[in-house]
């Protein structure tokens, strides 16, 4: 996958094409797949990175959702569920199972989250990660060694799945390309062009040379996720807005706060939500909250309420209260929420997806969540054929592997998310005895792999790499500064740049990077409060 190549392909067409998806996270890197492998000429444009916004800042889990059960919405969950069981089949080389325990310190609780959660197993069937079942105080800190003790009565362990989200996306785009689609990133849309009263087709202007392409299609399919209001005033500047964003932070720390591979799932949070400590990376991921939001940015940073949120819940439940002088790395994401009323908090909100038709044809798809990805795009590239009446070809993806699919890739070692490319990475850290060199003393990636990244993944900054081909940012702040001007000189390398390009990444990413940090300082809006500093 090699961007010059994209280009090449969009300057040598000369019909329009029958689909451009605007927006290159899960929802549109799907659509691109769905619509490509049925024979169907795509395009798909990314103002930025793919999974640059919310499909690389997600909790990490392919799963039902134990909170929409609670809630009733039992058509989602098995849908979810039907869902997870097709990621881990067609991506085993990135989505795994994972045991969650459930703590009980309330007599109740054991009954009430047994019984609930063998609903959950009983609805995914054939598709089912594993049994739940009831432990006893003593089995329960067996597989937690570090909950809270105290008033610990027992617990309740289930399965569901986990995933590294932005290699999946990477893995989505190339196998997008793979099936005959053309994607590009940082290619941002900056109109819409119209026959008459109808869209048909974008003007798109790449960031990285200034140039302007005027795209036309078939169908244009709108996938801008927490964006979407904002192409569908493009299209009509009346149309109301239908997006409300919530943002979910995550905190990141030391895995001794939480050693082994079993999570832990509080079901009801004091705003809510599910809360999850789940071991990830060599590392504990603590999330999430739910703060509306009154606009959408690309580089969404966490409120200091909100850390003390997840600080105060992660201490009752561990042995060790974690402060923020312990948290490595904090992230946030904001949610597609689509709300056409109103509502008293955004947990309230569905996350079922919603499919949008303009009267000038525009096609919206939105809200969703990672798990349920596959079947949003089959929905659309459905409707998609319908309004440009092409001939019906039915979607392939319910058994179409992913690229880099690898039944057995942890014999990788620290190459397994690469799956199958793993050992064409190892070529090229056997081209030169630097690449073979690590990036940083405590983590294992290698200089060879910012240079599969550039040739192969088409990662263009050096916040692509350590952000998302690699997930230094998320899990290591501070570690990633440190990394930065090395990843930088590699990329400059490949790309042909030169050291003051490279010293501009350096110092454009240590500006974002530092807002990763607990300390770091952020200016957002939230729906109740206005602008807040950090």
């Amino acid at each position: 996958m090699n961007r010059d190549d994209m280009l090449k392909r969009i300057r040598r067409r000369e019909t329009e094409w029958d689909f451009i998806i605007v927006g290159g996270g899960a929802t549109g890197l799907g659509t691109a797949i769905d619509g490509a492998s049925r024979g169907y000429q795509v395009l798909l444009i990314e103002q930025s990175d793919f999974a640059k916004g919310t499909s690389s800042r997600s909790t990490k889990l392919v799963h039902g959702g134990v909170r929409y059960l609670q809630q009733g919405n039992i058509s989602l969950v098995l849908e979810a569920l039907k869902e997870r069981g097709l990621m881990r089949r067609n991506a085993p080389h990135l989505v795994h199972n994972l045991p969650f325990v459930v703590p009980n310190y309330d007599w109740w609780e054991g009954p009430f989250y047994g019984i609930g959660l063998k609903v959950y197993d009983m609805l995914a069937g054939r598709h089912g990660f594993g049994h739940s079942k009831g432990l006893s105080k003593e089995k329960t800190l067996e597989f937690i060694p570090t909950l809270e003790p105290k008033g610990l009565r027992g617990g309740v362990i289930y399965y569901d799945g986990q995933f590294d989200d932005a290699r999946l996306a990477v893995n989505m785009a190339q196998t997008a390309v793979e099936q005959g689609g053309t994607v590009v990133n940082y290619m941002r849309v900056e109109s819409l062009v119209k026959s008459g009263e109808m869209v048909r087709g974008v003007r798109a202007r790449d960031l990285e040379t200034g140039e302007l392409y005027e795209l036309t299609a078939k169908v244009v399919i709108n996938a801008t996720g927490v964006f979407s209001d904002g192409l569908r005033k493009m299209d009509d500047p009346e149309a109301p807005d239908i997006i409300t964003p919530s943002q979910g932070v995550h905190i990141v720390l030391d895995r001794s706060f939480l050693p082994g591979d079993t999570a832990i799932m509080v079901p009801h949070t004091d705003d809510g939500r599910v809360l999850f400590a789940i071991p990830w990376k060599h590392r504990v991921v603590v999330g999430t909250t739910d703060t509306e939001m009154t606009e959408a940015t690309l580089d969404p940073c966490p409120l200091p309420e909100e850390i003390d949120f997840l600080l105060a819940h992660a201490a009752r439940y561990l042995t060790q209260d974690p402060t923020r002088e312990d948290i490595l790395s904090t992230f946030a994401g904001l949610r597609p929420l689509v709300s056409l009323g109103s509502h008293e908090n955004t947990a309230a909100i569905s996350r079922d997806h919603t499919l949008n038709i303009s009267r000038s044809g525009l096609l919206t798809i939105t809200g969703g969540k990672w798990t349920t990805y596959r079947k949003m795009a089959e929905e659309t590239v459905d409707q998609a054929i319908l309004l440009a009446q092409l001939q019906e070809r039915p979607s392939v993806t319910r058994d179409l592997n992913i690229h880099g699919f690898h039944q057995n890739a942890v014999q990788f070692g620290h190459l397994a998310v690469y799956g199958a490319d793993a050992r064409s990475v190892r070529e090229v850290l056997g081209e030169d005895t630097r690449y073979a060199k690590p990036l940083h003393p405590d983590h294992p990636y290698l200089a060879g792999e910012v240079v599969w990244a550039v040739r192969r993944e088409m990662a263009r900054t050096v916040e692509d790499f350590l952000s998302r081909r690699r997930r230094v940012l998320p899990t290591d702040a501070r570690a990633s500064i440190e990394m930065a001007p090395a990843v930088a000189t590699l990329m400059a390398r490949e790309l042909g740049r030169d050291s003051r390009w490279a010293d501009d990444q350096t110092t454009a990413f240590e500006d974002l990077a530092r807002g990763y940090l607990a300390d770091g300082r952020c200016r957002l809006k939230t729906k109740n409060s206005g602008e807040i500093p950090s």
